[in-house]
């Protein structure tokens, strides 16, 4: 007599800093792991024993990404979820109790009933790029911070003391830069991703490299959900008779930064992003609402190049993006 086929599982993992907690749902085992390479290997070895549908862990910074890689690398279908949405999911079904386990078994329960896509597998250098970058990030936040104490200071000792810091930062980040340029530049994708991106007037190397660590997906996805995913879509809020105030929020926050910064370059230099925004300012259209349609419509083309692997042209072709 044949065996029943085996049900596939799914798994949540909830990642702290010291500890995995693991719950796979059809065989309703629950375990706790260190968080560290031996500890990874023993989630490994125990899902070896069953079919995995997916695996749901929540992005957490750096505690994830080791975890999130190896389970790629061992061929392992992994989506890697916005903490919001699973807790969302939770009070969804009056769930408002939180802890290591309960989470685990939640985010089980949301790969099982909303099957997010799984997440693309990372290059091998991909950690060591956002880490970088995320960096870079920090030094430029700390130089800002850095300088507004300088505008304050009114002796000449703190000053000079601000000043030392200020030009080891400078230091740091063109250490950061030209360790970033390295990296890419070994990196054949990488290399031609951010050729495609700077040959857009108003994106330098700063936000191309951004793009590349941070919005991988770029090129991949449709104008709509490429929008979303970097927070600059806008979101209906009516009910009823009453239509509400199209508004933009959640999506990657660095992203959006970077593409902010690219676009209030883009609105100087580039003219396609420069007669868009031009074109709205005209129609009353309040400068934020400017800025993020601009925003939107500076992804929008970066998409559609990558995609189409080409690079700037002075009217590119948008009717397909």
């Amino acid at each position: 007599m044949s065996q029943p086929p085996v049900p596939p599982v799914c798994v949540g993992i909830d990642v702290a800093k010291a500890k995995l907690d693991v719950f796979v749902d059809t065989a309703d085992q629950l375990f706790t792991v260190d968080n560290t390479v031996a500890g990874v290997q023993q989630i490994l070895d125990r899902l070896g024993q069953h079919v995995v549908q997916l695996i749901v862990i929540e992005a957490t910074g750096r505690h994830h990404r080791r975890l999130a890689v190896d389970l790629m690398l061992a061929e392992l279908p992994v989506a890697v979820v916005n903490p919001r949405h699973a807790r969302e999911f939770a009070r969804a079904q009056g769930k408002l109790a939180k802890t290591d386990h309960l989470d685990a078994r939640l985010l089980a329960d949301f790969a099982r009933r909303l099957n997010p896509r799984p997440s693309d597998k990372p290059s091998t250098n991909q950690p060591l790029l956002l880490n970088l970058v995320a960096r870079r990030r920090q030094v430029t936040q700390m130089t800002a911070a850095e300088k507004m104490r300088l505008h304050d200071a009114d002796d000449k000792i703190t000053r000079s003391m601000i000043n030392k810091v200020l030009r080891v930062l400078d230091q740091q980040r063109e250490d950061l830069d030209r360790q970033i340029a390295k990296l890419i530049e070994s990196d054949d994708d990488w290399k031609n991703r951010k050729d495609l991106l700077t040959s857009v007037p108003g994106v330098g190397d700063a936000t191309a490299s951004q793009l590349i660590s941070d919005l991988p997906e770029l090129g991949k996805l449709n104008r709509q959900q490429i929008a979303a995913l970097a927070g600059v879509a806008p979101l209906n809020r009516d009910s009823g008779s009453m239509r509400g105030k199209r508004t933009t929020w959640g999506g990657r926050a660095a992203v959006r930064t970077a593409l902010f910064m690219a676009t209030f370059s883009a609105r100087r230099c580039n003219q396609t992003i420069q007669a868009f925004a031009e074109r709205l300012t005209a129609a009353g259209k309040p400068y934020k609402v400017v800025m993020v349609a601009a925003m939107r419509k500076l992804l929008t083309i970066l998409n559609l190049l990558i995609r189409e692997n080409r690079p700037w042209q002075t009217t590119p072709p948008l009717q397909n993006t």
